[in-house]
Parts: structure tokens; C-alpha cells; sequence
């Protein structure tokens, strides 16, 4: 079992097999960082495969389901802060809304890009995602809506923000069907992103 085994393993979408082979290289004494290197080339080589279309999202929802697994057992081996350097990410999606894999996939993909991500999971209060950025002092807030009845919501947590006095201090990043980058904005957002894949692009643009 190597490495390049790991990787691998992300690609096929080996989500049963993923954890012991984890906990085989940490047990063999390798770095942790070394495997999650490995992790994420695998995640990204199936983000190329879904840019090209030989994955779909059945695919992208497996693969991060199966870094989800192996992070897990990887988790309390990086140091803390070795991670990730940087102000997590607080991600949702908004009240009234129970989808939730979009986000799941967006937060996968973060996770194997080093990013440390606060997931306040689906239908959640405006509230809770004012109360996790200023707890956390996150520069980016993801939101999630699939349906076009929650995607006011989208302006709430934007004046929720403005009124706590937070709004200067983070970026509001939206995804899901009914929306666009022209809707986003309406809506008091910074940025919208159709796919997961995107949404990590767009994510470091806004935090550069």
C-alpha cells in the first residue's frame, strides 16, 4: 500500500477500503500531511474528471463521501493549525431548505484543499450563521438554495450580517439551481458559483 494507492482510492471511489488504508499509512509512520496531499490529488483529479464529464454527480457525491471517510481518521493526526492557516469558512444551507448535497460536496472539497470549514448543516437560522462568523471570524460564508422560495433567505443573512456590524468583514458566496451570479448580487451577495469545483475557485479568489 502506497501513496499513490490512496489516490487512487479517491479516484475509484473506494469509500468502504478508504479508512483502514488511512490508517495503514499513519501506522506505517508516514506524514500525515504526505497523505492528505495524496487525498486531495485524488479529489482533484476527480474534479477534472467532472470539468471533462467522465464523472457526474453521482460520482462528485461518492468522492466526497469517500475524503469525508478518510479525513476522519487522518483528522487527529495533522496538528492543529497545520491544516489549515486560515479563517475557516462557515458553510450552510439556508433556512427553509433540506438539500444539502451541493454543500456536502463544496465542503468535501474545501476540507482537501486545506481549508477548515464550520458545516452549520441545511435549514439553518440566519442567526446561527451570524452567531459561527463572529465566533470564528470567518471571511467567507457559503450558502446553499435549491429552491427558489428559500433564496430570500440569501438577503436575510446579508442584513443579519450588516446589522451585527460583520457584513464589512466577510464575503457571501451562493449556489444551488434557481440562482445566478446577477440574482446573487440582487440578493446582497458577492459571488455565485454553479458547482462545487467552481465554488473552491471562487472561494480563494475572494479570500486573496
Amino acid at each position: 500500500m502506497s501513496l499513490q494507492d490512496l489516490t487512487e482510492m479517491i479516484i475509484e471511489l473506494e469509500i468502504d477500503d478508504v479508512a483502514g488504508a488511512v490508517q495503514q499509512q499513519i501506522d506505517a509512520g508516514v506524514n500525515p500531511q504526505d497523505i492528505l496531499k495524496a487525498l486531495t490529488s485524488g479529489m482533484d483529479e476527480v474534479g477534472r474528471r467532472y470539468e471533462t464529464d467522465e464523472y457526474f454527480l453521482a460520482e462528485l457525491v461518492l468522492a466526497g463521501d469517500t475524503m469525508k471517510a478518510a479525513f476522519e481518521v487522518l483528522k487527529p493526526h495533522l496538528k492543529s493549525g497545520e491544516a489549515s492557516d486560515k479563517a475557516p469558512i462557515v458553510a450552510a444551507t439556508v433556512k427553509g431548505d433540506n438539500h444539502d448535497i451541493g454543500k456536502n460536496i463544496l465542503v468535501s472539497m474545501l476540507v482537501s484543499a486545506g481549508f477548515e470549514v464550520v458545516d452549520l448543516g441545511m435549514d439553518c437560522p440566519t442567526e446561527k450563521i451570524v452567531e459561527a462568523v463572529r465566533e470564528t471570524g470567518a471571511k467567507v460564508v457559503a450558502l446553499s438554495a435549491l429552491l427558489t422560495m428559500t433564496m430570500k433567505e440569501i438577503s436575510n443573512v446579508d442584513k443579519a450580517l450588516q446589522e451585527a456590524g460583520l457584513r464589512d468583514g466577510v464575503k457571501i458566496i451562493v449556489g444551488g439551481a434557481p440562482l445566478s451570479l446577477e440574482l446573487a448580487k440582487e440578493l446582497g451577495a458577492d459571488d455565485y458559483s454553479p458547482d462545487a469545483i467552481d465554488g473552491v475557485k471562487r472561494i480563494k479568489a475572494l479570500l486573496e
